[in-house]
């Protein structure tokens, strides 16, 4: 029996998964990005709860986040089943609720989908936050058909969030294929090989020959659909009227997604023992897919742990420092970015001792909100700075 039919089976039937079940809390909130013109991106947040329903406390524990653009005339409600499958297991959910219209801007997409992953750490470094200390160092960005191509927009030169997913991605305007040169992260794209929406061999394939991260992984459903993807929607429906024939059920393409995606993210998000192994063991075994993949590096390696990092002053609208320490005398990398993703700072700090030291001259920054990124090769750290 197949290793991802295996765990669907298991997971569907007796409730047992690598996580634990944890119910699923809601809230809806609205975000304002200062950096573009105070765009409000309203937002639709699930997490791992103590108690199922609206606004109720997050459970104890720190938790990945992936940030999910819905597809064309489409909207969060349409991915309920991957809501249901993923928030239980340990993951926030985050779906803006922006770009819903006949002239959707692709470009500002991609661009709320980078700024709710840095406003997401920020959630976690705040006392007044309701995910204060809950947010894990590792993100995803994800997205289905124009979703998935604004994906590519938003992780274009951007490695705060540390992989990205696609599914039946749209190119764009900007072109989502030629962001993908940009790109990085570890990446996985899925594709249907009868959706007559977006084709692969004109979108998915393109993007994943163009991609430039050391490991990048693309995945064929055999007889899916571009709206298989997500629940069943009516304008998305529409779209496919003269396709030719599916010869799988939504629920099995939903099952082959859940699959796959679900073990690559508890690999690359959460560093789960095992999930690699059984990734890759189903590319191989699967009769229900077709793949390519290129790895030089699963990004995963034994290495220091890193202890809590400060910034002080911090505030500060000059002069401040980064200091901090780790199981070990490895270098670290520091990256810092302001709200909308761009670099300001990036390089390496080597230990003195297991002790870290950076000045950072702040002077000539714009005042607001920046995240530094402190990466060893066992994990990532986020700290928040402050610019008077």
């Amino acid at each position: 029996m197949k290793v991802v039919y295996l765990l669907t089976v298991l997971c569907g039937l007796s409730m047992w998964c690598w996580s634990q079940n944890y119910p699923i809390g809601h809230r809806s909130i609205t975000y304002t990005d200062p950096a573009r013109g105070n765009r409000s991106l309203p937002s639709e947040l699930y997490y791992p709860a103590m108690t199922a329903g609206e606004n109720t406390s997050i459970s104890a524990g720190l938790f990945p986040v992936i940030v999910f653009g819905h597809g064309f005339q489409m909207a969060y409600d349409s991915y309920v089943y991957f809501k249901n499958s993923m928030v239980p297991a340990g993951y926030i959910l985050v779906f803006p609720k922006t770009e819903t219209s006949l002239s959707p801007n692709h470009a500002e997409y991609g661009a709320d989908l980078a700024f709710l992953v840095v406003q997401m750490k920020l959630e976690g470094l705040s006392p007044a936050s309701p995910f204060y200390q809950h947010i894990d160092s590792t993100s995803a960005i994800m997205g289905h058909s124009m979703g998935g191509g604004a994906s590519f927009l938003g992780c274009k030169n951007n490695t705060v969030p540390t992989s990205m997913v696609t599914w039946a991605a749209a190119e764009t305007v900007p072109s989502a294929i030629s962001a993908a040169r940009n790109i990085t992260i570890p990446t996985l794209v899925i594709a249907a090989d009868k959706d007559c929406i977006t084709p692969p061999g004109l979108n998915q394939i393109p993007m994943y020959d163009s991609l430039a991260g050391d490991c990048k992984v693309f995945i064929n459903i055999k007889g899916g659909g571009h709206c298989y993807f997500a629940d069943a929607n009516f304008l998305c429906s529409l779209g496919e009227i003269g396709c030719p024939p599916f010869t799988i059920t939504r629920e099995q393409q939903h099952a082959t997604t859940l699959d796959f995606t679900k073990l690559y993210l508890d690999h690359y998000l959460k560093n789960q023992p095992g999930a690699w192994t059984a990734f890759n063991d189903s590319l191989n075994s699967s009769t229900r897919i077709t793949f390519q993949k290129s790895c030089t590096t699963t990004a995963i390696s034994p290495g220091v742990k890193l202890f809590p990092f400060q910034v002080f002053p911090n505030p500060s609208n000059d002069i401040t420092y980064l200091t901090g320490s780790s199981s070990g005398k490895e270098q670290i990398q520091v990256k810092i970015s302001d709200i909308s993703g761009k670099t300001v700072y990036s390089g390496a700090i080597v230990p003195e001792g297991n002790l870290y030291h950076l000045m950072l001259n702040m002077h000539d920054w714009a005042t607001g909100i920046y995240v530094a990124k402190i990466s060893s090769s066992l994990e990532n750290q986020m700290v928040k700075i402050v610019k008077n």
